[in-house]
């Protein structure tokens, strides 16, 4: 699977998920402070799944019609070691019954929840 890892999304993580075997593009360490357009950009054109903590992706994919087919995984969490979103994206990648095609994925504490698009 490939992934594209926000700028806010902790290296730890990034190294961890790496370490699995996941392809993962980092945005701080490749492209630091480039807009989120551009990210959506680069998501749609190498088919990678956006891994982020911001929740403006919700509105580029609803309001500015930018649709990445692998989804967008935002991580709703208000604190966290620097490997445990690693961990909970390994899990929900692992998981059987979840489809992240065309839907923006919310990841928290509780569960997670989707919307297609």
């Amino acid at each position: 699977m490939k992934l594209l890892a926000n700028e806010n999304f902790p290296y730890k993580s990034i190294f961890y998920l790496k370490s699995k075997g996941y392809d993962v593009l980092s945005i701080g360490m490749d492209n630091p402070s480039i807009k989120d357009s551009e990210i959506m950009q680069i998501a749609i054109a190498e088919e990678r799944t956006i891994l982020t903590f911001d929740r403006d992706y919700g509105e580029l994919i609803f309001r500015h019609n930018y649709k990445p087919q692998k989804g967008v995984i935002y991580l709703r969490l208000d604190s966290y070691s620097p490997e445990e979103p690693g961990y909970l994206i390994e899990d929900l990648l692992t998981n059987k019954e979840v489809d992240l095609f065309r839907a923006l994925t919310v990841l928290d504490k509780n569960g997670l929840r989707q919307r297609k698009y």
